[in-house]
């Protein structure tokens, strides 16, 4: 069964849901009905993962601050995490496990919040299934990409034709991340940049660019964080968008939604 079909079978079902929606998703839907659209079709509770992204900059600005001469390659971005397993084992221990993804932060406040719900993460990252299955079983998270939610609002077809409260507020929201999905999106956010100097800090996106940049920083010293997202220009070009706009136009989306 996909992951779409147990969410309808979910929904059937009447089973108590919060759906965690990623920062990207303003390149698909209208922030100002997402909520309302995923709540007629079930969802009790509708989130931003943004809140869960707030945990992730506190985690990782800690240790920063707690340990100054620590230097770490950021974790969020599960593609990666897999990519650094499987092609370079030996700079793991560079990788801070010990900070939560923003799905993972975001599911742990939903758990404590509503402990009876399940968390529905939805998102652009294929990659955020293994995630969820392999690394935190516990969380019970079902992972959906957009496209896959399409697929969830496209068999409610009842609804498909329905005005939506252009007014229905998130239950949990952030502003201060929701430029996330964009490449030094945890960077710039967390405030990193008023910790370390520019040459103590890397962003780079983009899977032809990752090698390049871990050489670097195995080899410069200097450099204490290295922010990277596997997606060239982030999150925001992850393969469960269904969109025609270029990187900038996307670019766009978000940083206009974090501004409103």
């Amino acid at each position: 069964m996909s992951d779409s079909d147990k969410l309808i079978t979910l929904l059937k079902q009447k089973a108590k849901l919060v759906a965690m929606i990623a920062p990207s998703f303003p390149i698909m839907y209208d922030p100002k009905t997402i909520v309302s659209k995923l709540k007629s079709i079930g969802f009790t509770y509708v989130v931003e993962v943004a809140v869960g992204a707030k945990e992730t900059n506190r985690q990782a600005v800690s240790i920063l601050k707690n340990n100054p001469h620590t230097r770490f390659i950021t974790s969020p971005c599960s593609s990666f995490v897999r990519y650094m397993r499987t092609k370079h084992p030996d700079l793991l221990h560079y990788v801070a496990f010990e900070v939560d993804s923003p799905m993972v932060a975001t599911a742990g406040i939903v758990k404590k919040k509503w402990p009876e719900h399940q968390p529905v993460f939805i998102g652009p990252c294929l990659l955020k299934k293994l995630e969820s299955s392999q690394d935190r079983p516990d969380l019970n998270i079902l992972v959906l990409t957009y496209r896959e939610l399409d697929q969830v609002f496209s068999h409610f077809s009842n609804e498909s034709n329905k005005t939506y409260e252009t007014y229905s507020s998130f239950d949990l929201s952030e502003s201060s991340t929701r430029i996330y999905p964009i490449d030094g999106g945890l960077t710039d956010s967390s405030g990193a940049r008023n910790l370390l100097k520019e040459d103590e800090i890397r962003v780079v996106s983009g899977v032809k660019n990752m090698e390049a940049a871990l050489t670097e920083f195995e080899q410069n010293k200097k450099i204490r964080l290295l922010d990277v997202l596997f997606c060239e220009g982030g999150c925001i070009m992850g393969p469960g968008i269904a969109s025609n706009l270029k990187i900038q136009e996307r670019k766009d989306k978000i940083t206009a939604y974090a501004h409103s």
